[in-house]
């Protein structure tokens, strides 16, 4: 995948700088490639790096960008360590619960990978017994956990990247997945011998941005996602990462 930031968008980093705008501190998990990953030089980048840069620029407010582990990001939020979560982190009723969500930014549905030398049909019963990975706290985990527990033995992982690594080495026989993440793995060299295997689960699964209960930046999120879509910000990140819309 094409990880390159138009020059255009360099402008909408955080160096810009707003009198009177006090700054934002937005928590990402850098370990869920194409959407937040580590470079060589130890800065994140990714599909929602940019998509944070571009809704502070809407809003016309600084920000900082604070890497943080996955199974922190609501603990972290709650306590006051960062203004917003924007690290692909779905709505849920349980989250909801306890957390507040701005408008999607994009959207998701679930899949299966395995090897392309594995054609064997996808269904309960050839399901059964099978080893099937998922990165744990999320909603391929507990979807996993929810509907396919009882019929297969599950191994969840603390990152995306564990969960290829052992689906590499055949440590597990499939992987439930985010399709968009598993989708962009499929194009590098380690997923070349891997494809999608079955039906998308369409879980009507919205990503937001996660914010403190009662904050009022839910409405300044909302708006400023509303703008970059219809300025057309949103469609050139997006064209930077997928060939097909994700909104």
């Amino acid at each position: 995948m094409k990880r390159l930031i138009k020059t255009s968008l360099l402008l909408l980093s955080c160096s810009v700088v707003y009198v009177n705008a006090a700054d934002l501190r937005i928590a990402v998990d850098g370990s869920y490639a194409p959407f937040a990953q580590v470079n060589a030089e130890g800065k994140l980048y990714g599909f929602d790096i940019d998509i944070a840069y571009a809704l502070c620029h809407a809003m016309e407010r600084t920000c900082t960008i604070v890497p943080q582990t996955w199974d922190g990001m609501i603990p972290g939020l709650q306590a006051g360590k960062f203004d917003a979560v924007i690290s692909s982190m779905s709505v849920t009723k349980e989250r909801s619960r306890v957390i507040d969500f701005s408008d999607h930014y994009y959207s998701n549905s679930l899949a299966l990978i395995g090897p392309k030398s594995n054609h064997t049909k996808i269904d309960e019963k050839t399901l059964s017994g099978l080893t099937i990975g998922a990165y744990r706290s999320t909603v391929s985990s507990q979807y996993l956990e929810d509907n396919l527990a009882d019929k297969v033995k599950t191994k969840l992982y603390d990152t995306q990247e564990l969960a290829y690594l052992d689906l590499s080495s055949g440590r597990i026989d499939l992987l439930l997945s985010d399709k968009l993440p598993a989708y962009a793995w499929l194009r590098e060299p380690a997923g070349k011998t891997f494809e999608f295997k079955g039906k998308d689960i369409d879980i009507n699964d919205k990503v937001a941005v996660a914010l403190r209960k009662g904050s009022p930046l839910r409405t300044q999120f909302n708006q400023a996602i509303k703008t970059i879509v219809e300025n057309g910000t949103y469609q050139t990140i997006n064209q930077n990462y997928f060939p097909f819309s994700i909104y």
